[in-house]
């Protein structure tokens, strides 16, 4: 896999990209902290980036499945540098719209991006490497997001909003250029590939999955997301997966309020880079453990663990006045998510046919999106009514309850798969 030009391409552009979004994101907070005073009003203007990433995600998973995944990754990449581009407007004029403006363009752009890089890394690794490459992109993310962070917050002591800004610039110009020495074999390329060294010249079993229960695909542009509905029947694991990202996302979707909630909290500015740094130092050892922790049980039962540790999180938030506590509670939160979405996308692109993968990856999206849409607001609306602490313990208490009933149901299942075997 090390010797592979495309997962180099793959993790530099994931890391440079992690570097512009995360310094923008911290410039974002810094100016919505100086024009917007209520944390409600806040998660709003999030809302509009997201709500129009969901409203593109039918047209995203179509494009992917039909046109060169490369082609799709350089124009959401230019996509990037338009958004920014709004932002300089919004610092000059010193408007909270063009903000808005900013946030739908990198919104839209991340709508073709995300799905279609997920539907790149089977396409350029074996599939016994997907679960190693998937870890380790994680962790090339979660650096860039410390390194990103922990730049900004020294930027935004010797320079300007501006500045910060022109730096995102530069990082997303310097994605758009690694992207395009991107060698990507499409679906078609690599199982002709594969026939050829499979006797009689059939494709192997493992990249055959292309298709649909039937034996054939159906025309994307006929079906679109209406063609996943039996293949998602058919692999109910996969359901079951979707919803356990529920827990992860009830942390990550108030991640930034909550952040700015316990610097409050304790009146410590500083607490805030401490938490950022230790969830990330701990997602990043989480990344190199998961190969490990994997090949010791069943994906799903690592995925319930790990749902299970980051209600667990949540719940140990109730503390936050604690600077221990909180930070110890970011770290959980660090190991299980670090742990959970590697295996999650790996369990994805092994369980989904390949010819699916770009409408399935834009589902997820999307989907991501409505739930990540459903918690900012709730996180805004309970932080404003109810208060950091009661907020994290209804936010534990749920994801406690969703973690059991899938762990039951599951188990269920397999006992019941176990059973009809034996007859």
């Amino acid at each position: 896999m090390w010797t592979n030009r495309n997962v180099w391409i793959v993790l530099a552009g994931e890391f440079i990209a992690g570097l512009g979004l995360w310094m923008s994101i911290i410039a974002n907070l810094e100016f919505m902290q100086q024009k917007v005073p209520s944390d409600f009003m806040k998660s709003l203007i999030l809302f509009a980036g997201l709500l129009a990433g969901v409203l593109f995600g039918p047209l995203a998973g179509r494009v992917i499945d039909t046109t060169s995944k490369k082609k799709v990754l350089m124009l959401s990449g230019a996509g990037r540098l338009v958004s920014v581009c709004f932002m300089f407007v919004a610092l000059y004029f010193d408007s909270i719209w063009w903000m808005v403006l900013f946030a739908v363009t990198l919104q839209i752009s991340a709508a073709f991006y995300f799905p279609a890089l997920q539907s790149v890394i089977p396409l350029i690794v074996k599939e016994r490497e997907l679960l190693a490459l998937n870890g380790v992109h994680m962790n090339a993310g979660t650096i860039a997001r410390i390194l990103g962070t922990t730049l900004a917050g020294l930027m935004l002591t010797v320079m300007s909003l501006q500045g910060l800004y022109v730096a995102s610039f530069v990082a997303y110009v310097a994605l758009l250029a690694s992207t395009a020495f991107l060698n990507v074999p499409e679906s078609g390329q690599r199982q002709a590939k594969e026939a050829s060294a499979v006797p009689g010249g059939e494709p192997a079993e493992a990249e055959n999955r292309g298709s649909d229960p039937a034996g054939q695909a159906p025309p994307v542009e006929q079906s679109g997301f209406k063609a996943l509905l039996p293949v998602l029947r058919s692999e109910p694991t996969v359901l079951t997966v979707l919803w356990l990202t529920l827990v992860p996302t009830l942390f990550i979707g108030g991640f930034n309020l909550m952040v700015i909630n316990i610097s409050e909290l304790q009146h410590d500015a500083q607490v805030k880079g401490l938490l950022y740094a230790v969830e990330g130092v701990s997602f990043i050892l989480a990344g190199f453990l998961v190969k490990w922790m994997a090949d010791r049980g069943g994906l799903m039962n690592r995925l319930f663990l790990f749902a299970a540790v980051v209600a667990a999180a949540q719940c140990l938030l109730y503390f936050a006045d604690s600077k221990l506590c909180a930070l110890l509670s970011f770290g959980l939160f660090g190991l299980a998510a670090g742990g959970f979405f590697p295996a999650a996308s790996t369990l994805f692109q092994k369980q989904i046919p390949k010819a699916y993968h770009g409408r399935f990856f834009s589902f997820r999206s999307m989907l991501d999106r409505v739930v990540f849409q459903v918690v900012l607001l709730s996180t805004g609306l309970l932080l404003d009514s109810i208060g950091l602490q009661l907020m994290v313990l209804l936010y534990g208490v749920l994801s406690f309850l969703l973690v059991a009933v899938f762990a039951v149901r599951e188990a269920r299942s397999a006992k019941k798969d176990r059973a009809e075997a034996s007859l």
